[in-house]
């Protein structure tokens, strides 16, 4: 009886000085601190409280959100902030339930967040939604992924999905690997290798040519579970 559900909670792991994740019930956001502003990247779930009280524990200074795409699981808390970012692609996902929201800013491909001495290019990667993206930092290494790269199975059925688009979008990230080192995704295994990307095209290609044997889901959803080598899609 959903009573007895345990309740969800914020976690705040720290990273480093300026970065922290933060884990809510199986998802995660990520936050940036800068010298001059703060980068939080999706809002979860939205049921462990306010995420914008949260983030007040960790930094004073004023947070810019900025959405890698708009799956329920990643807007959840998008209505503590007054302001929201996303590609224009995925702002029909945003709305789509006539939901009140927060002002609205589009960013697009190659835009860049400077928070102070900490700056973020967007990469546009659609394919799990029309509208994700990843935020590069160079100068660590690291680029910051959403749902489109994980160890766990990646949906790909549904409304808005393409895993035709989501291959050309891996290439396009494998295309810049020298350019980072760790991969920081929004579920499972914290961070994955550069090389993750990689294995993804190849599962990805060998799933449209049937050449991995599918697996009834835990759950009942109209799609297969395909897995292989530590990646996965749900199509």
């Amino acid at each position: 009886m959903s009573e007895n559900r345990p309740q969800m909670q914020f976690e705040a792991i720290k990273i480093d000085e300026g970065t922290y994740r933060i884990e809510e019930g199986g998802v995660r956001c990520m936050l940036f601190i800068g010298s001059d502003t703060v980068l939080l990247v999706d809002t979860g779930f939205g049921r462990a409280g306010s995420l914008r009280e949260f983030v007040s524990t960790l930094t004073d200074k004023p947070v810019t959100l900025i959405l890698s795409h708009a799956d329920g699981d990643h807007i959840g808390g998008a209505l503590d902030f007054g302001s929201v970012t996303m590609h224009p692609s995925e702002m029909f996902r945003f709305f789509r339930e006539d939901r009140p929201a927060p002002a609205v800013t589009a960013i697009w491909e190659g835009d860049i967040i400077d928070i102070g001495g900490r700056c973020f290019e967007v990469v546009f990667i659609p394919g799990h939604t029309p509208g994700s993206i990843a935020l590069l930092d160079r100068e660590n290494r690291i680029i910051v992924t959403g749902d489109s790269l994980s160890a766990g199975p990646i949906y790909m059925f549904g409304d808005g999905r393409n895993i035709h688009a989501y291959i050309a979008s891996m290439e396009k990230l494998a295309i810049m690997k020298s350019e980072f080192d760790e991969v920081y995704p929004s579920h499972g295994a914290f961070p994955l290798p550069a090389d993750h990307i990689d294995k993804s095209i190849t599962v990805a290609k060998m799933v449209l040519a049937g050449e991995i044997e599918p697996n009834e889901p835990a759950m009942p959803i109209p799609a297969k579970q395909y897995m292989l080598d530590g990646v996965g899609f749900l199509y």
